[in-house]
């Protein structure tokens, strides 16, 4: 595991790569008792000549400095950090899979270590790396899943929705079981009077339809309004979709469920899916709209996991991860 320590007197101290160990914690550090803490989930793989790749960590950098920032935590120079984490995967490249889909999946975590029970920016913090092999995050493969689109909230204006904060996720927990006893493998987090569609468990969320005027195609995921996750995999599906998706309107703005079940209801609805680190592409079979007691098809005949823009996306995303395709995001 990679480690640094930072003190406000001192500044960043030293790097190590040390052996994977337990922290040594004082029962007030303020990560323990207020979540002063926040990370970011990214990959490394090994492409068919066995070298190592990360997948866009300039972006997971940028992301993990926002949120630290936002909870007084300290910044760090994003180059450096990333020349660390290559020396650690290149340390325990023996960790990587070889397989395509598999990879070395990578923790960057900063927390506070401060120890008192006063709130106030942390005077020490300990930024660390920690990783571990992986495979697909479905144990079922690509295959489509069912939402339930929830009553619970997991984000507001003015919150810290668009920040990967520790405690983002202790909360969803709760909703995430009541989904799975229902028979949903995750939540669809709507917001406001309106229903809007946000993220879908820790995924961001696309949905492809026609348009109710023109009949035109359209990919729509919600806009970065200081709710949602600036996720890496949006980012990459967007860009894609707007490089290689002709005939389609690639749209970033607010979506109702009511909208999304008009759309199921006349067969506009073509597909919809998630995206993000650990998943790459997840499908959706379909939607249980737990307000008003019905499920929503989300377009995929029975006999299909997916649809084609999903397909197509999840192939592109992992052909350049593993190097299969020269692109500017090795």
């Amino acid at each position: 595991m990679l480690v640094i320590e930072w003190t406000s007197k001192e500044g960043w101290g030293d790097p190590g790569i040390i052996p994977y160990q337990e922290l040594r914690l004082d029962p007030a550090v303020c990560a323990l008792q207020y979540a002063s803490s926040c990370f970011e989930g990214m990959k490394a793989y090994k492409d068919r000549d066995g070298g190592l790749r990360l997948f866009r960590p300039e972006k997971n950098m940028a992301r993990l400095n926002s949120s630290s920032a936002r909870l007084a935590l300290p910044t760090f120079d994003s180059d450096a950090v990333i020349a660390l984490i290559s020396e650690l995967c290149n340390l325990e490249s023996r960790f990587v899979p070889s397989e395509r889909g598999y990879s070395l999946y990578l923790r960057p975590t900063i927390i506070g270590t401060e120890s008192g029970l006063g709130v106030g920016p942390p005077s020490s913090a300990l930024l660390y790396v920690i990783a571990s092999p992986s495979g697909p995050f479905w144990a079922t493969g690509f295959k489509a899943i069912q939402l339930e689109a929830t009553d619970s909230v997991r984000a507001w204006p003015g919150g810290v929705g668009d920040k990967k904060v520790g405690a983002n996720y202790a909360p969803c927990v709760l909703p995430q079981r009541e989904a799975a006893l229902n028979g949903s493998q995750q939540n669809l987090w709507l917001f406001g009077e309106e229903e809007f569609l946000t993220e879908v468990g820790s995924m961001n969320l696309f949905v492809a339809m026609k348009d109710k005027d023109s009949g035109r195609k359209q990919l729509i995921t919600a806009p970065l309004d200081g709710t949602i996750l600036e996720g890496v995999t949006r980012d990459s599906v967007l860009t894609l979709a707007r490089e290689r998706l002709n005939d389609w309107d690639v749209i970033e703005r607010k979506l109702t469920m009511g909208e999304l079940a008009e759309a199921a209801d006349e067969g506009r609805l073509l597909e919809v899916f998630g995206s993000g680190t650990a998943v790459i592409i997840s499908p959706v079979r379909s939607i249980f709209w737990k307000r008003t007691q019905r499920f929503i098809p989300c377009g995929l005949p029975e006999d299909e996991e997916s649809g084609p823009v999903a397909k197509a996306m999840f192939d592109w995303i992992l052909s350049i991860q593993h190097g299969d395709e020269e692109h500017p995001w090795r």
